[in-house]
């Protein structure tokens, strides 16, 4: 039986093996989806000589960059962000042997990939999905944006709101005093194209976000995991009180479907979404990727 799976740690939040197990069973594909917790994302090869029924991997926190050295090929999209959520797997052929080019045949003698000889590559489903979630609810007035959280799914994120015309913002609590982001730092060094485009302005603070910052910023996306279950009644730390209908609150979270950030906007009279139906898009583009 063809598998497919998640990796990730820890995956008690995980989305995904349900959502498969019943695509599986409603179209009669005879398949399933398995969940492998793994903590360090060098274990990806243990998964794959494990189960050689694989064709393609979903991929979460905390590996969504840690991944990459371990692929043979990323999308234009993923070296874009600099973020793979989705892996295709092409199984050991043997009768390639001595006809890779050299860069897999090097990466295929790794001491890691000692008794596995397949191909890995990696894509971005996180921009598929946010970009097609949000796309509807944006308006003439929505033209910067405020990133709440510097992981996860933030560089989709980022660059999904670029490619949706937004200039945008990350505000973390660590930014702000002349913060620099990593991908600030990384692209100082040409060596690194992975990279994404530099950005155009230093994190802020949550401290730093004043009448004048939270009115020019009409749209906020939460990336952080901040009020996601458990812990229900947390939400990110910005001055609520300073939200108003033109605003628009997009939560990444989805358990619980209605976080405190979203009912705390909801009051200012914002527009407000969670990120299920983000969950539900991404999910079929990976399908997409496996199969293409």
């Amino acid at each position: 039986m063809i598998k497919y799976g998640l990796i990730g740690f820890p995956l008690g939040h995980s989305f995904s093996k349900g959502f498969f197990t019943e695509k599986f069973a409603r179209e009669g594909i005879d398949a399933q989806y398995l969940n492998f917790e793994i903590p360090d994302a060098r274990m990806l090869f243990d998964v794959l000589r494990d189960n050689p029924e694989l064709r393609g991997l979903n991929v979460t926190l905390p590996h969504k960059q840690a991944v990459i050295p371990l692929l043979d090929e990323l999308s234009d999209e993923a070296r874009e962000i600099g973020a793979v959520n989705v892996i295709k797997i092409d199984p050991p052929q043997p009768s390639l042997k001595g006809r890779e080019n050299g860069d897999v045949a090097e990466q295929r003698s790794l001491p890691l990939r000692e008794g596995w000889g397949g191909s890995l590559k990696g894509f971005n489903s996180d921009i598929i999905g946010f970009t097609e979630s949000i796309k509807p609810l944006l308006q003439p007035w929505h033209k910067k944006a405020l990133v709440l959280g510097t992981g996860g799914a933030s560089k989709a994120i980022c660059v999904g709101l670029k490619r949706l015309g937004l200039e945008w913002r990350y505000v973390s609590r660590n930014g702000g005093q002349g913060a620099r982001s990593k991908e600030q730092e990384n692209t100082s060094c040409p060596n690194n194209p992975l990279a994404p485009c530099p950005l155009p302005l230093a994190p802020l603070n949550y401290s730093d976000l004043t009448a004048e910052v939270m009115q020019a910023n009409t749209v906020i996306v939460n990336c952080s995991p901040v009020g996601m279950f458990p812990k229900v009644d947390a939400a990110p730390a910005i001055p609520y009180e300073l939200l108003t209908p033109q605003h628009l609150l997009f939560d990444c979270v989805y358990n619980p479907e209605d976080t405190l950030f979203m009912q705390k906007g909801r009051a200012q009279g914002a527009t407000v979404k969670n990120g299920l139906e983000m969950l539900h898009l991404q999910a079929i583009a990976s399908w997409k990727f496996w199969n293409e």
